[in-house]
């Protein structure tokens, strides 16, 4: 039998990071881009941020600037913003990463599967064909293809241009 290790997941199964540095979308509130908060973009609006834990390569993550926690709670301002950037998100991806397709969502509550509960963000994921094999279902093993810090990048580029 052949051991596939992934040390670096033992920080997601503890949860400290989540307990020791606060909210991952209220850090490091001063600074636009950081890699190593993984930011692409922060405005007064919005942060975008690659996920840390993610389903696939290019997993970003698009948050209101403010900690809300429920959907009513958005502005027109920033629902609009919010919109307008994943739309460009999903552009910035298919440009660069070239997928066949994408899952994009909000995970509302955390009986509903979000992570982070107190803060609004959404998903945007790029799919290929073939992306999740059968180490997916019978293992619960994701492969990621590229290095995080790679893709990160890769994308800076076009969230530091506007």
């Amino acid at each position: 039998m052949k051991t596939l290790w992934t040390p670096w997941r033992m920080e997601y199964i503890e949860g400290k990071r989540g307990r020791d540095s606060g909210c991952i979308f209220c850090a490091a509130p001063e600074q636009t881009h950081s890699a190593q908060d993984l930011i692409l973009h922060r405005n007064g609006a919005l942060v975008v941020l690659m996920n840390r834990f993610p389903y696939a390569n290019g997993h970003l993550l698009v948050a209101p600037a403010r900690h809300l926690a429920d959907l009513g709670d958005l502005s027109e301002e920033e629902n609009g913003a919010i919109g307008a950037m994943l739309t460009r998100c999903t552009a910035i991806l298919r440009r660069h990463l070239q997928p066949d397709g994408f899952n994009i969502g909000l995970n509302l509550g955390e009986v509903a599967g979000a992570g982070i509960a107190s803060h609004l963000h959404w998903h945007i994921v790029p799919r290929w064909h073939g992306d999740h094999n059968y180490m997916t279902v019978l293992a619960e093993v994701r492969t990621i293809p590229e290095h995080i810090e790679k893709t990160f990048a890769r994308l800076l580029p076009e969230f530091e241009n506007r």
